[in-house]
C-alpha cells in the first residue's frame, strides 16, 4: 500500500507540474497579446471549495503577477523543471505525508536520511567526521555556530545570557570583502552589540588587495586580548557572493589555533572540493571548524536546504545551540537534498560542478582575445567564476587622459559605463547569467558565476559564445562614446550660453545638456523653470523624432530630470564632426522652440486684446439700441405689446477679428455678402429635384447617363414621370422653396401617381423637353 502511495504521488505531482507549465505557456500568450485581465484583491474564500484546475490557474495568474511592470518576459525566465528538480520537488511533498507515521517510524526514517546525507556530504567535500546542521536561510548556520561557541567559551551562557559577557565581550572577526550585513545580522539574532563585530581591512601594500591583511588582524586581536575582550570567531570567505577571493585559509587557521578561536569558511568555491584538481588555498579548507555549503543553486535543485558541517565533541552544547533539530519539520528538512543525491549519484554532481568550472575557463580564455576588457588579476583556471570590466587603460591611448589621475569622477564614469555593460549583456544573453557586483577596489564589474546560474538557466559552451559575441559587439559602443565624450564637451560649452553640459556620472552616454532660454538666469522662479523644463520636453520631442540612432531620453529610470536632455552611447562610425553637428542641431531646435513659443505668446496678447475690444465695443452697441429703442420697450408687458403693434427690427452687429493685421470689423458686411450670393444662385432642394422627376438619380456620372436616356425604358414609367411633372401647379418649377408662402411639393408616390390626359401631356411637352435638356447630359 505504501508503494501504491508513493507512485500517486509521484504521478499526481508531475501531472501538477505538466498542469502548470502549460498554463503558465497560455498565460504568457495572454500578457503578451494584453487580453488578460485580473485583480490583485483579495477575494471571500469559496464556501462550496473550487477544483484543482481553478486552483492551479489562480497559482499560474500568481506566478504572471511581477509582469505588470513591463516586463513581459520575467515569467519565462522560472527555473526549468527536470528529472532533478522534480525529485526535490516530491521530497517536499513526501516531507508532509511522512509527518503522519507513528513515531518509532518516524524517528527510524529521519535517523537514517539524518546520516545517510551527512556521511555523503562529508565525504564528497571531504570534510571528514563531521556533523551537519540543514537550514532554509544561508546565514542561519553562521549563527548557530557562533551560539555553539559562546556555550563552550561561557559556561553560565545558558543560566545569564548576556550578563555572562561581563566578564569580557566577545568578539567577531570579519573581512570588509564579506557579504554585506552578514555580520551584522549575526549581532542581532544572538544579541551582541555592534561594538562585538571588528572588520579587519584588506591588504592594501602588499599580497592580495582583496584578502584579509593577517597581519593587521593579528594586531587587533592583541589589543582586544589587552582591553579584556575575548576572541570568539573568525568568518573566512572562499569567493564569497561578490567576487572570487579565496583567502589563504592556512595562515587564518594557525591564528585561530594560537588564540583559540573558532574558524568557519563559506563561499562558492567550497563546491570545487569535489574535483580532484582542487586549488590548494581551497584545499586547506578542510582544516577550519565549520563551512556552510549552498548546495541547492550549485546543482540545480529547487528549495534544497543550505548545509553546515561542523566538528565539535559535545552533543549536549550542539543541542542547546540549535544545531540539532528537535521537531518533525526540521528532522524531515534533508529529505529533498536526500533525494536528490541519490539520483544525481557522485559522478553526477561531480559533473555538474566540472561543468560549471569549464564554462569559466572557456570565458577566460575568450576574453583574452577581447579588446578593452581586463579580468581580475586573481582569477586562476580553477576559479568557478570570473570578473571582468571595461577599462579605458586597456584600449586605445587616445584619451587614457581623461583618466590619469583616478579621479573620483573618472571612476564613477567608469562604474556606470560597466553597469551598463553588464545589463546589457543580461539582456541580450539570458542564459550566460552574468550580473554586476560591486567591489571596493575595482569598483563595478560584471560577474560570471556559472556554479550559482548554469545549473538553473541550462548554461552551455554555446552560450558563452554567445555571450562574447555579444560583449564583441558593445566594447565598440563603449570605446567610441567614452573617446567622444569631451569633444561633446567641447561642444556644449561653445554654445554656451543657450546650452548648458549637465555633470551626471551615473549616466551612461556621451553626456546631459540644457537648452537655456534668452531671459535664462542663475535664479529662477518656480514658473519660469517650468517653462524651461517645458521647453527642453519638446526639444526631446523633437529630437526623437528625427532619424538618428543616437537615444535622447529623459534621464535613468531611478530618477528623472525634466530640466535636462541625455544623449545616450553612439556607434563607432561617429567621428567628432558628427557630434558637433548634434549639437548645432539641438541648439536650432532650441532656438525654433522658443521663437514659436515667442509668436504664440505675441499672437496670444493680440488675441486677447482684441477681445476685450470686441466687448467694449459690443456692450456700447447695445447700449445705444436700447436708447433707440427707447423706455417703453424694455418693460416686461409695456415692451412685447408695443412690440407687437410696431415692430423694431435692428441688432446688435458681431464683431470679426483678422489675424493678419490685428483689426475687429463688423460682421454686417459678411452677413450682407452672403445673403446676396444665396439669392443669385440658390441650388435646387433634394425635394425639389425629387418632385420634378421622380424615380431618377440626383447626381448622374457621365458612365450613369445611359440608364436615364435608356431607349428600352419602361413606356409606363415615361408616362408616370411626365404626369408627375403635368400634375404640378403653375410657377411651381420655379417657386423658392426656402420661402415661407410658398406650399411644399406635392408627394407623389409610384403607386397613387395621377392620370394624365395626352392633351396635358401635349401642352407641357416642350416646357418638359427644355427642363430634361438642362438635367439629361446625353440630351446634349
Amino acid at each position: 500500500m505504501a508503494n501504491t502511495a508513493l507512485g500517486d504521488m509521484g504521478r499526481y505531482l508531475k501531472e501538477m507540474v505538466t498542469l502548470l507549465e502549460d498554463g503558465q505557456r497560455e498565460l504568457s500568450v495572454e500578457l503578451e497579446t494584453g487580453s488578460l485581465s485580473r485583480s490583485s484583491c483579495p477575494g471571500p474564500l469559496q464556501g462550496d471549495g473550487q477544483n484543482v484546475a481553478n486552483i492551479c490557474h489562480l497559482v499560474q495568474e500568481l506566478m504572471c503577477e511581477d509582469t505588470e511592470d513591463g516586463d513581459k518576459q520575467s515569467h519565462n525566465r522560472l527555473q526549468n523543471v527536470g528529472p532533478n528538480s522534480h525529485m526535490a520537488l516530491l521530497g517536499h511533498c513526501l516531507t508532509a505525508y511522512l509527518s503522519m507515521l507513528n513515531k518509532d517510524g518516524f524517528r527510524q526514517l529521519t535517523t537514517r536520511i539524518l546520516s545517510d546525507t551527512t556521511l555523503w556530504l562529508c565525504r564528497l567535500f571531504r570534510y571528514e567526521n563531521s556533523s551537519a546542521f540543514f537550514h532554509e536561510d544561508d546565514r542561519e548556520g553562521l549563527v548557530r555556530v557562533c551560539r555553539l561557541v559562546l556555550h563552550t567559551l561561557y559556561e553560565d551562557y545558558a543560566s545569564e545570557g548576556y550578563a555572562a559577557f561581563s566578564s569580557a565581550q566577545p568578539i567577531i572577526y570579519q573581512s570588509t570583502s564579506s557579504r554585506e550585513g552578514l555580520g551584522q545580522h549575526v549581532c542581532n539574532q544572538l544579541g551582541l552589540a555592534l561594538s562585538s563585530l571588528c572588520t579587519v581591512p584588506c591588504n592594501t601594500v602588499f599580497g592580495s588587495q582583496h584578502q584579509m591583511d593577517v597581519a593587521l588582524l593579528e594586531k587587533l586581536i592583541k589589543e582586544d586580548l589587552d582591553a579584556g575582550k575575548l576572541p570568539l570567531l573568525l568568518i573566512a570567505n572562499a569567493g564569497n557572493s561578490s567576487a572570487d577571493r579565496a583567502y589563504r585559509l592556512g595562515r587564518l587557521k594557525e591564528l585561530c589555533v594560537k588564540y583559540s578561536m573558532w574558524l568557519h569558511v563559506e563561499g562558492v568555491s567550497l563546491a570545487t572540493l569535489v574535483l580532484d584538481d582542487v586549488s590548494s588555498s581551497v584545499k586547506r579548507a578542510v582544516h577550519c571548524d565549520s563551512m556552510t555549503l549552498t548546495p541547492g543553486p550549485w546543482l540545480g535543485l529547487p528549495a534544497v536546504p543550505a548545509v553546515t558541517l561542523y566538528r565539535h565533541e559535545d552533543p549536549a552544547l550542539s543541542l542547546a545551540a540549535g544545531l540539532t533539530a528537535s521537531q518533525p519539520g526540521e528532522k524531515l528538512r534533508p529529505l529533498a537534498l536526500w533525494l536528490s543525491l541519490q539520483l544525481l549519484g557522485n559522478e553526477g554532481i561531480v559533473q555538474k560542478i566540472r561543468h560549471a568550472t569549464d564554462l569559466s575557463k572557456q570565458l577566460m580564455e575568450r576574453l583574452k582575445t577581447v579588446p578593452s576588457i581586463i579580468t581580475s588579476v586573481e582569477n586562476d583556471v580553477s576559479s568557478p567564476q570570473v570578473l571582468f570590466r571595461f577599462s579605458q587603460e586597456a584600449s586605445s591611448g587616445a584619451y587614457n587622459d581623461l583618466v590619469e589621475g583616478g579621479s573620483t569622477e573618472d571612476r564613477d564614469i567608469m562604474d556606470t559605463f560597466n553597469r551598463w555593460l553588464g545589463e546589457r549583456l543580461a539582456r541580450l544573453a539570458p542564459v550566460g547569467g552574468v550580473d554586476v557586483v560591486e567591489l571596493e577596489d575595482d569598483g563595478t564589474c560584471v560577474r560570471f558565476n556559472p556554479l550559482m546560474t548554469a545549473a538553473v538557466l541550462g548554461t552551455e559552451a554555446a552560450d558563452v559564445d554567445v555571450l562574447v559575441g555579444k560583449l564583441r559587439e558593445l566594447v565598440p559602443v563603449l570605446t567610441s562614446t567614452l573617446r567622444l565624450r569631451e569633444e561633446f564637451r567641447r561642444e556644449v560649452q561653445r554654445h554656451s550660453p543657450f546650452l548648458s553640459l549637465m555633470e551626471d556620472p551615473a549616466w551612461p552616454g556621451l553626456g546631459a545638456l540644457r537648452y537655456n532660454p534668452q531671459w535664462f538666469a542663475d535664479v529662477l522662479e518656480d514658473k519660469q523653470l517650468q517653462e524651461v523644463e517645458k521647453m527642453n520636453s519638446e526639444l526631446m520631442r523633437k529630437l526623437q523624432e528625427q532619424e538618428t540612432s543616437i537615444l535622447f531620453s529623459s534621464g535613468p529610470d531611478y530618477g528623472t530630470a525634466r530640466d535636462r536632455i541625455f544623449v545616450g552611447m553612439v556607434t563607432e562610425d561617429l567621428v567628432n564632426e558628427d557630434v558637433s553637428h548634434l549639437v548645432n542641431t539641438v541648439a536650432a531646435l532650441g532656438r525654433e522652440i522658443e521663437e514659436n513659443g515667442k509668436l504664440f505668446e505675441n499672437m496670444a496678447e493680440v488675441v486677447q486684446r482684441g477681445i476685450l475690444e470686441a466687448q467694449l465695443q459690443l456692450q456700447e452697441d447695445s447700449e445705444k439700441r436700447i436708447l433707440q429703442e427707447g423706455v417703453l420697450r424694455q418693460l416686461p408687458v409695456v415692451g412685447s405689446v408695443l412690440n407687437w403693434f410696431s415692430p423694431w427690427e435692428p441688432s446688435v452687429n458681431g464683431r470679426t477679428f483678422n489675424l493678419t493685421d490685428g483689426l475687429l470689423d463688423s460682421t454686417e458686411p459678411t452677413y450682407s455678402s452672403k445673403a446676396q450670393t444665396s439669392a443669385l444662385h440658390l441650388p435646387d432642394t433634394p425635394a425639389t429635384l425629387s418632385s420634378r422627376l421622380q424615380g431618377r438619380k440626383l447626381f448622374l456620372h457621365p458612365e450613369d447617363a445611359g440608364t436615364v436616356t435608356d431607349p428600352g425604358r419602361d413606356s409606363a414609367d415615361t408616362a408616370a414621370d411626365e404626369g408627375a411633372v403635368s400634375s404640378m401647379p403653375p410657377g411651381a418649377l420655379n417657386a423658392n422653396p426656402f420661402s415661407p408662402s410658398s406650399p411644399g411639393p406635392p408627394s407623389v408616390d409610384a403607386d397613387q401617381r395621377p392620370e394624365t390626359h395626352a392633351g396635358a401631356v401635349g401642352q407641357q411637352d416642350d416646357s418638359l423637353a427644355s427642363r430634361e435638356g438642362r438635367l439629361d447630359p446625353t440630351a446634349r
